[in-house]
């Protein structure tokens, strides 16, 4: 059984702490999570020692977010190399935890890549092992520095779209610092709007069925002083209607070729809605959620998660009588779909904000330089 065991914790957390960190106890090296599924009755801390108890962190969602993610899959592979696990088994373990998100596989094969070239020089496991942790660490260094640019430039292209200040921003599922080595993506910029006085009222969509809205970017939005409501997801389409809403700010989970964007489900909706509405609709995520490989939308694989999380509610700390140990709210046995993520075409989308700058309109061309200038932007960092 992996060995997974939780910690409370009784000192406040304050904003902008990473949800994830190394530590390396007498005992040996260890993950630690802040278990988001949780949040935000307790704070509790997860602590994996080997990978098996990490893919079950990830698939139960107590750490999600697409760059988190990646950050954890390295760190995973750093994890089993340090304790003398196969680092391939645990590898390939990892990057299928969860299908649509491809800065996990990212995070993952950059750790092993780097485990394995160490392996090659040293021939000693045990010699290689810090190379798969350095390159973990660089990765969750490079997204806290993402994570500030990205902001950076979400904040001038909505100044840009939205001259008059006061940004009415609605924002889906949750995308702060519990996704993220710094403080997130489109939260991140909601944030830097709200530091820059140009903030009035940040709308958070509940997002179901396992509500990261309602749970995870209202504490965030708390914890950081942001204005904020929260809203049922089917509530959205009536704040358009009255005019309330001046821009959707999404992340997103895997970014295609041509820019089809798949995100938490319940954005495409949006997207249709801000369409219809004249409202910019505008995709926060680093370079590392675009999959050159994956060429359009209709290739990318949809996670499909379990009915029960539909027919029945749970919330934290409250178990109930149901098959996941919720309250059932459908009859036994009823049948439910539920796709973990729905995908946006590009022409639905107004701009994707990264490091790199904002990319707007929205074409697999504009999105291939993108790529491009991020790639030789690497290279020269490395040079350097």
């Amino acid at each position: 059984m992996a060995d997974q065991y939780a910690q409370a914790r009784e000192d406040n957390r304050p904003p902008g702490i990473p949800a994830l960190r190394w530590e390396e106890p007498p005992e040996g090296p260890v993950l630690v999570l802040l278990d988001q599924t949780r949040l935000p009755a307790q704070e509790v801390e997860l602590v994996c020692t080997d990978a098996p108890a990490l893919v079950e962190a990830i698939r139960s969602l107590a750490v999600r977010g697409a760059p988190l993610l990646g950050i954890a899959g390295a760190y995973g592979v750093a994890l089993a190399a340090a304790r003398g696990f196969d680092v391939d088994d645990a590898a390939d373990a990892l990057a299928g935890a969860r299908p649509t998100a491809v800065n996990l596989s990212v995070g993952v094969h950059r750790a092993r890549s780097a485990y394995h070239t160490a392996l090659a020089e040293t021939g000693d496991p045990l010699l290689a092992a810090p190379a798969a942790l350095a390159a973990a660490r660089q990765l969750h260094r490079e997204d806290a520095r993402a994570s500030a640019r990205m902001a950076e430039h979400g904040l001038a292209l909505l100044d840009e779209l939205l001259p008059a200040g006061g940004h009415r921003i609605l924002t889906h599922c949750n995308t702060g610092s519990l996704v993220s080595g710094g403080e997130g993506t489109a939260f991140a910029v909601a944030l830097a709007a709200h530091r820059a006085g140009r903030m009035r009222r940040l709308w958070v969509d509940e997002t179901r069925p396992l509500l990261q809205g309602a749970r995870l970017t209202a504490y965030e939005a708390a914890r950081n002083g942001l204005a904020y409501t929260l809203l049922a997801d089917n509530a959205a389409g009536s704040l358009f209607a009255a005019g309330e809403v001046d821009a959707v700010l999404i992340g997103a989970d895997r970014i295609a070729a041509d820019g089809s964007v798949a995100n938490k489900v319940g954005s495409y909706p949006l997207a249709v809605l801000a369409r219809y509405h004249h409202v910019p609709f505008i995709v926060v995520a680093p370079v590392t959620t675009v999959d050159e490989r994956t060429p359009d939308g209709a290739s990318i694989e949809v996670e499909q998660r379990p009915g029960h999380e539909v027919t029945e509610l749970t919330a934290p700390q409250a178990p109930g009588p149901g098959a996941g140990g919720g309250i059932p709210v459908a009859p036994l046995g009823t049948q439910a779909y539920n796709p973990a993520f729905d995908v946006t075409p590009p022409e639905l989308v107004t701009a994707i904000v990264t490091e790199q700058g904002a990319l707007s309109p929205v074409t697999a061309e504009g999105l291939a330089e993108l790529c491009a200038r991020s790639r030789r932007a690497a290279e020269e960092h490395g040079r350097g």
